[in-house]
């Protein structure tokens, strides 16, 4: 345990870490760039330098090791010079407009540059080299604005394991990006907007649709209707100054009404209707297995994470069986939402227009996929990110803190608990397990509260086993068995278990894959900076939601069941599977 002194304030750390972990402790703050907890620590920007008693320069704090008796200061005049002279350097190659920029309000450059009270530039010299790549749904990304911090590069490498960005060339020729700088529709890239999620910067942003909307709302011959997935109320706040975690459903959907939309729903329903089609493909193929001796994909993935999709039709096509044919709750409201309720309000399908707002940004390039079309028409027409629709109601002139709770539309606004947890790693799994304990057994989920505790949490793979006891009727066969599921969250995460199940290291029957940390509450969407402890935030905000409610299974959603009555028929049906399934294809890998 070293004892060391960082301006003349005692701390005592574990071995290993490092002077910055030591400040953060001993609560003194020293700015970063490049860094992120838990992941890199790689010294790039130098933005993070100290001056260590005995050394010869200034060290980068974020990888220098803490050491027995070494004496740091972090705000001596040769500490501030060197940081306002990185800084400056930094702006000077920077090719970006404050006044325009997307990221002016939250860029961590911007905001540096003020901390340092850097009010002129010293430094007059050659821009970065600018292209501007459009070329997915989902993201844009603007070279001339990237400050090579390699945070993207980071995640996309070692947390996705997607290898869609690197760093190229050396010194001021450095290009971040994909291979022989081509653009990211070219290679193999997921859309989950981990990069944007991270860049300090505006390199990398979900495209903007807010105009599409404006336009869509100001059309009088259309019905604009909207839905918010679940994550989306325990992170909207954070647009707006709330601390993480702070629930503002209410505000949320009195802010949407402001806005103009014909209707506010909530994904929260067809999340419902997911358990309620997955369950049962579940149970079929379970059936088909051990009852009919059939040869049957097991374990069944979940399909809610566009992100997880487009990497398992990248890497793993030999398992795209494995895949629920469920669409993602977006999609399927889509095609609920273009007919069902199209014709209870009497308008044509092409005559509405479905918004999401969603915490991902692989739901743009989902919902243009050219599959998703059910309903007759495109079933989803814009998807906006939390961040793209804090903006929209910050430029409508709303006070979003001065608003008074509403309460969503129905039928598409009645939920469940178990829906709201959808939003959390580990939620899709426990919303399955409550319903499908209690359709098989026909008693009650026996874990207290409801949650299913081994399941939870942030650890990147959790699983756990249920004994079914009392299964009846149909289901009499799962009597005594041992069901065994996982939860993966990050795409790293996701092939970890793949491999298990391979080589035959581990054997599950169903298993929860989301595609970004910590699940769509840490989505690359969210408001930004999202680290473990604004996760932890708004998890535990979602928990908060979901015990509130007063229905928390999704086959105790009357909505649901009226759904089903009125116009689907049955789970897995042949209109819901029309309307609510589809199937996936093997992507060439570049």
């Amino acid at each position: 345990m070293p004892t060391l002194s960082i301006d003349d304030i005692k701390v005592e750390v574990p071995e290993g870490t490092t002077v910055l972990q030591a400040a953060r402790q001993a609560g003194v703050k020293i700015p970063t760039l490049c860094y992120l907890d838990d992941v890199q620590s790689i010294g790039a920007c130098r933005v993070c330098l100290v001056e260590v008693e005995g050394a010869r320069t200034l060290v980068a704090s974020c990888s220098q090791p803490a050491a027995d008796g070494m004496v740091v200061k972090t705000n001596s005049g040769k500490v501030r010079d060197g940081r306002q002279m990185v800084v400056e350097l930094l702006l000077s190659e920077h090719d970006g407009d404050c006044q325009t920029c997307g990221r002016s309000a939250d860029c961590e450059l911007r905001t540096l540059a003020l901390d340092l009270g850097i009010g002129e530039l010293r430094y007059q010299g050659e821009k970065t080299f600018k292209m501007i790549d459009d070329s997915t749904p989902a993201l844009i990304r603007d070279t001339g604005k990237c400050i090579s911090c390699r945070r993207c590069v980071t995640v996309c490498n070692e947390v996705q394991e997607v290898g869609g960005l690197f760093a190229q060339g050396r010194g001021f020729a450095t290009l971040i990006g994909p291979a022989f700088s081509q653009n990211l529709s070219d290679v193999v890239c997921v859309q989950c907007g981990q990069c944007a999620a991270v860049c300090p910067v505006g390199a990398i942003q979900e495209r903007n649709q807010i105009d599409e909307v404006w336009d869509a709302l100001e059309d009088p011959t259309k019905t604009v209707i909207v839905q918010t997935a679940p994550a989306i109320r325990a992170a909207l706040g954070e647009c707006f100054e709330y601390p993480a975690g702070t629930l503002v459903t209410g505000k949320m959907v009195a802010a949407l009404r402001r806005l103009g939309f014909d209707a506010v729903f909530d994904t929260d329903f067809t999340a419902d209707l997911t358990i309620m089609e997955e369950g049962t493909e579940l149970l079929g193929r379970l059936k088909k297995a051990l009852v009919d001796g059939e040869k049957v994909a097991l374990p069944q993935f979940s399909s809610c994470s566009p992100g997880w999709i487009n990497y398992m039709e990248h890497f793993n096509p030999d398992m795209l069986d494995n895949l629920s044919t469920c669409k993602s709750p977006q999609q399927m409201f889509g095609a609920i939402a273009k007919t069902y309720y199209a014709e209870k309000i009497g308008v044509k399908p092409e005559d509405m227009i479905v918004v999401s707002v969603m915490p991902c940004t692989a739901k743009k390039y989902e919902a243009a996929r050219p599959e998703m079309n059910d309903s007759g028409v495109q079933d989803v027409d814009i998807v906006l990110t939390t961040r793209e629709l804090g903006a929209l109601i910050t430029q409508a002139g709303i006070d979003f803190r001065a608003l008074a709770d509403e309460e969503m539309d129905a039928p598409l606004g009645i939920s469940t608990g178990a829906a709201d947890i959808f939003a959390n790693t580990g939620g899709v799994m426990e919303a399955a397990l409550r319903t499908a304990w209690e359709i098989v057994t026909q008693t009650p989920f026996p874990f207290p509260d409801l949650h299913v505790a081994p399941i939870e949490g942030l650890e990147g793979v959790k699983a756990a086993t249920v004994k079914v006891e009392g299964a009846k009727g149909d289901w009499a066969f799962l009597e005594g068995a041992d069901l065994k599921v996982a939860v993966a969250h990050g795409l790293g995460n996701a092939q970890k278990v793949i491999d298990q199940i391979r080589n035959g290291e581990a054997e599950y029957h169903f298993v929860e894959v989301m595609t970004c940390p910590g699940g769509c509450i840490g989505g690359g969407g969210q408001p930004r900076f999202t680290t473990n402890e604004v996760r932890k935030a708004r998890i535990a905000a979602i928990y908060r939601e979901d015990e509130g409610r007063e229905v928390r299974k999704s086959h105790e959603n009357a909505a649901v069941c009226a759904l089903y009555e009125e116009y689907l028929g049955a789970p897995c049906g042949e209109i819901s599977h029309r309307l609510l399934h589809t199937h996936y294809f093997e992507h060439d890998r570049v």
